[in-house]
């Protein structure tokens, strides 16, 4: 979705903005730190404005900006389930990472992915940084964060699987369990 392509509006509900531009959440916590915990959270009612007058936010179009580029970022890395399915086949050297918990992992896996080792980062920030890295979730929104993740740790190659094993299941084998 490009920058013309959303339209977000001081007086939207953050409900309607999320669901307009779903990293916002995300770059409102990076940027302003609004969002992240109860101390500094919003309510799905509020406005665009109300939290940038309760945050001490001065510069709306600065905020509104700030998830404009978040979301196109986000869109930028997202990768569609066919064609990690097409290197797959294809037999290309990349890494598929899945950032699921061990419990959503053994309901269903997608063949050749690994689940995440969260306890040996060093597994892989040791990677070149320039290997393809793509990254799976249950529906495509934790991968985004961990793509980011390994994005702002120098990786070039980086990509979320849009909609996750959800999508892979509905778009590429639905012999893949949904859950």
């Amino acid at each position: 979705m490009s920058s013309t392509e959303i339209q977000i509006q001081p007086e939207m509900t953050m409900e309607e903005v999320m669901q307009l531009a779903p990293a916002a959440q995300r770059a409102l916590f990076q940027r302003y730190h609004v969002g992240g915990c109860s101390s500094c959270g919003f309510q799905p009612g509020d406005t665009l404005a109300q939290v940038a007058k309760d945050h001490n936010i001065l510069d709306i179009n600065e905020m509104i900006q700030t998830i404009v580029r978040a979301q196109e970022l986000d869109s930028g890395i997202q990768v569609e389930p066919a064609q990690v399915k097409a290197w797959l086949d294809a037999g290309e050297e990349f890494s598929f990472i899945d950032v699921r918990t061990p419990e959503e992992w053994a309901m269903a896996k997608i063949e050749g992915a690994e689940l995440l080792d969260y306890e040996d980062s060093g597994k892989y920030m040791g990677l070149p940084k320039e290997r393809r890295l793509v990254f799976s979730c249950h529906h495509g929104i934790r991968s985004l964060d961990v793509a980011s993740y390994f994005i702002g740790h120098g990786f070039t190659q980086v990509h979320s699987m849009r909609g996750g094993i959800q999508a892979w299941s509905e778009e590429v084998d639905p012999a893949v369990p949904k859950y």
